[in-house]
């Protein structure tokens, strides 16, 4: 086994049980470990802390498998370590299958760079880390063992495998293939996921609770649904009651989704007069809305990651300033606001700022009601505070 030393007094957080080791923090590497495999760390002063896999390529040079420096990294950890993951989650009333779930939340469950999410009797896995990679074959095995799906299936094409110096992997892993659409139910709605080719694994699973949150204020509103992609928030207000739902999305592609999902919901038939399907830019939307002077009680804003690097912060809070500014100034007096960011780089206090900035520059007085975090099957280790990339206000705004 290779071993990697660190500089002294790097070993602090690590202590606390934090799983990631920066290349800044590695004083020695010995043994030349290859990509993904797994090595010892040691404080400066010899102090073992425990095992994890290398990264050669990452900034993160090390993912902790186990701050046990004596458990065995093998087929038999991945089980414990999926069977621990799984206990933690509450089981899903029969009313609700077939379901869309996480099960493994990487970090946060001990398993660095391993995702999987449940999609009906099929499950979608991502494996983004160099040590994930190299145990594929284990993971996969152990999820077949302990949960017996149709089908294991791989969408690894995430930015994170390029930062570990790994070419992008999809595909099939084990069992059935999944047909084009899997269904799954949320609410009084259904679902058909694409897992081959959607955003993340398919669907954003991590907004379930909060879509049923913003549902609540649904009924007789007139509701803007921004950033739309297969209708989550929109559906959900329709399904509530709303008086008239308007769905934006760049794509024609997702649109028609959204119109699908309707159906299958049994929310009425397509371009019926509850819902308007719009598609565009949200900002160049918003902006020409804003100059008919239309008027909405509910605006929804959940777009997509402004922010994947630090340095794109600023950049990222510019466009969180002027979506949240055109969405106050498009609320009737007393209106609702559900805004929410998922770029884990921006700190949740920022966020708060740049709504708060939003609604002052555009004359608007708002309360905060609700503040927003991802589903209970996204959890956040204590000891990995970066778990929590989620984040949202619901605010009235007069």
């Amino acid at each position: 086994m290779g071993r990697i030393v660190l500089e002294r007094g790097r070993e602090k957080s690590l202590l606390r049980r934090h799983p990631w080791v920066f290349s800044g923090a590695v004083g020695a590497v010995h043994g030349a470990p290859g990509p993904g495999e797994t090595v010892e760390v040691v404080a400066a002063n010899g102090l073992v802390l425990g095992r994890g896999a290398f990264s050669p390529r990452s900034q993160i040079a090390v993912r902790m498998w186990s701050f046990d420096p004596d458990e065995a990294i093998d087929g038999a950890f991945f089980r414990r370590r999926i069977e621990r993951a799984l206990a933690t989650r509450e089981p899903v009333p029969p009313d609700e299958e077939p379901a869309g779930r996480r099960l493994v939340n990487a970090e946060s469950d001990g398993l660095p760079g391993v995702v999987v999410d449940r999609y009906g009797p099929f499950l979608v896995c991502q494996l983004l880390s160099a040590g994930a990679e190299r145990f594929r074959e284990e993971i996969v095995a152990a999820l077949g063992d302990l949960l017996s799906p149709a089908g294991v299936y791989e969408r690894s094409d995430g930015e994170g495998r390029e930062k570990e110096g790994l070419a992008s992997a999809t595909g099939l892993l084990a069992g059935e293939e999944p047909p084009e659409r899997v269904e799954i139910r949320e609410g009084p709605c259904r679902f058909r996921v694409d897992v081959r080719a959607g955003h993340k694994t398919g669907f954003y699973l991590d907004q379930r609770e909060n879509r049923a949150l913003v549902a609540r204020y649904a009924a007789g509103a007139r509701v803007l649904n921004a950033f739309a992609y297969t209708g989550g928030f929109g559906l959900a207000a329709q399904a509530a009651g709303a008086a008239a739902v308007t769905h934006i999305e760049s794509s024609a592609a997702l649109l028609d989704e959204i119109r699908t999902n309707a159906e299958a919901s049994g929310l009425g038939p397509p371009g019926g007069s509850a819902a308007e399907y719009v598609e565009g830019n949200v900002f160049s939307i918003l902006r020409a809305f804003r100059a008919e002077e239309r008027r909405f009680d509910l605006v929804v804003l959940d777009p997509p990651k402004f922010a994947e690097s630090r340095s794109r912060v600023e950049a990222a809070a510019r466009g969180y300033k002027d979506i949240n500014l055109l969405a106050c100034q498009l609320l009737a007096p007393g209106g609702l606001l559900a805004t929410f960011s998922c770029s884990g780089v921006l700190e949740a206090a920022l966020f708060g700022k740049i709504v708060a900035d939003a609604a002052l520059d555009a004359g608007r007085d708002g309360r905060i009601l609700r503040r927003f975090n991802q589903a209970p099957d996204h959890p956040v280790a204590l000891a990995f505070p970066e778990g929590r990339y989620l984040k949202g206000l619901l605010c009235r705004v007069w």
